[in-house]
């Protein structure tokens, strides 16, 4: 008996799935956020406002058009953390924990679908891994939580039930990497407070290394020379970037008057290493970007564009994406055929994935520059740092974002959306099926440079 294709059945790939959930999620956020009973005023935002501020949450992105703080009621600041829960911890990781919960099984195609999401390495421990990464995420949501709820509480007399709600809303913030604040001027009133900034901070670095990196350093954290060429790319990258991003801050802002010259030293190199960890798309700040020098705008464009960890709550080309490119680089300046990261060869599929996402990466970036700039009056500094930062899920901005025309917010929205599920994965989820060629053709060497 010939049985009837079902709703899954329409599609054959993984990314298809992940890319539609996303956006029945957006589309969910943004009915949820046109009621009435979303906002301050009790009238509705209209549909455009609410479509960008759910792709910005479900997205883990940051950017708004409204200010969160005064125009969202707590209804809307709910749905708003909601979505970026579920936009966080993955729509196929939390179908997957529902199906586990359920039905106490796993279907072979579930499985596929959680492994493309949570990016594991076998289907074998899929569910196990999907426990893991919901109980870990809640866990450490749960701490920052608390230790931000007692600063409110004890340091700023805020009464209990706030202390709470904020910190809550915060720590869901900070560890899905998403940057929604509560107040108008993000955390710029915390500039010197380190209980605020290093554990937001904490929560961003966390979040954004991604799940099998942490599992991976929870369990050999003591021996680094287990650690796999994945853990060892991000640690060291990360690393590298975060010292880097510090140093150089200070460097550029340490005389601004307006950013961290009106600051002692511990405060001037707390605002520092705070600016620099936003960046990896977290997108909260504590000094006013749009007094920073274009210095600092540039190299803040080359974090946003990099990102964080792989499979974690960040965004970007991924910072293993950057280090793998590097160690092609260095292995082609050497005239060596394989590139080796400490004892391990890098398979030749893993480098022209590398080179596929950073080259598509560039292209929309310079396309959409293009396009915002002219849609909006901005100049190409401001216009390149607003797209870099929608397209990296950052949620960063210099202040013209609220101001853009609905043109330039419709393609906000689209860098937003494709920055989180990936131009490889958005590429795939389009593609009927898969393309193997079953022959090859001679080879013939071609001039490069």
């Amino acid at each position: 008996m010939r049985r009837h294709p079902g709703i899954l059945d329409r599609f054959r790939h993984p990314a298809q799935v992940i890319v539609t959930g996303f956006g029945m999620a957006v589309l969910i956020g943004t009915a949820l956020l046109t009621l009435p009973i979303a906002t301050e005023s009790g009238e509705s935002s209209g549909w455009l406002a609410a479509l960008f501020t759910a792709t910005s949450a479900v997205c883990v992105t940051g950017l708004v058009v409204v200010d969160t703080a005064t125009h969202w009621s707590v209804f809307g600041e709910s749905v708003i953390a909601g979505l970026i829960q579920v936009g966080g911890l993955g729509i196929m990781t939390l179908a997957t924990l529902f199906t586990v919960l359920v039905a106490g099984r796993l279907g072979l195609r579930a499985r596929i679908f959680a492994q493309a999401e949570a990016k594991t390495l076998s289907m074998t421990d899929v569910r196990h891994v999907v426990r893991r990464v919901v109980v870990f995420s809640l866990v450490c949501e749960a701490i920052a939580a608390v230790i931000l709820t007692g600063r409110f509480l004890i340091g700023y007399g805020e009464p209990f039930g706030r202390a709470v709600y904020l910190g809550v809303f915060h720590a869901i913030s900070a560890f899905n990497n998403a940057g929604f604040a509560l107040w108008s001027d993000s955390l710029m009133r915390f500039v010197t407070d380190p209980w605020i900034c290093l554990t937001i901070a904490t929560a961003v670095i966390v979040g954004g290394l991604g799940f099998p990196v942490v599992f991976e350093l929870l369990g050999t954290w003591r021996r680094p020379s287990r650690w796999s060429v994945l853990t060892r790319v991000t640690v060291g990258v990360t690393v590298v970037l975060l010292v880097g991003g510090t140093l150089l801050f200070l460097a550029i802002e340490w005389r601004n008057p307006k950013t961290l010259g009106a600051l002692d030293g511990p405060g001037k190199l707390l605002a520092a290493f705070f600016t620099a960890v936003m960046p990896r798309t977290a997108g909260f700040n504590s000094i006013d970007l749009a007094d920073m020098y274009p210095t600092s705008w540039l190299a803040t464009d080359l974090l946003m564009f990099i990102g964080g960890g792989s499979a974690g709550t960040a965004g970007g080309i991924k910072v293993t994406t950057f280090g793998m490119l590097a160690f092609v680089i260095w292995a082609e300046m050497r005239g060596e055929r394989d590139v080796n990261i400490g004892h391990r060869r890098l398979p030749e599929v893993a480098q022209r994935q590398a080179v596929s996402i950073s080259l598509v990466s560039v292209a929309l970036v310079t396309v959409s520059t293009y396009l915002l700039l002219a849609l909006t009056p901005y100049s190409l500094d401001q216009v390149l740092f607003e797209v870099i930062s929608a397209f990296g899920t950052v949620g960063l901005s210099t202040g013209i974002t609220a101001d853009a025309t609905p043109a330039g917010h419709v393609l906000l929205v689209l860098l937003m959306f494709i920055g989180r599920t990936g131009p490889v994965t958005l590429g795939s989820a389009l593609a009927l099926k898969d393309r193997a060629r079953r022959y090859q053709l001679p080879e013939e060497r071609v001039i490069v440079g």
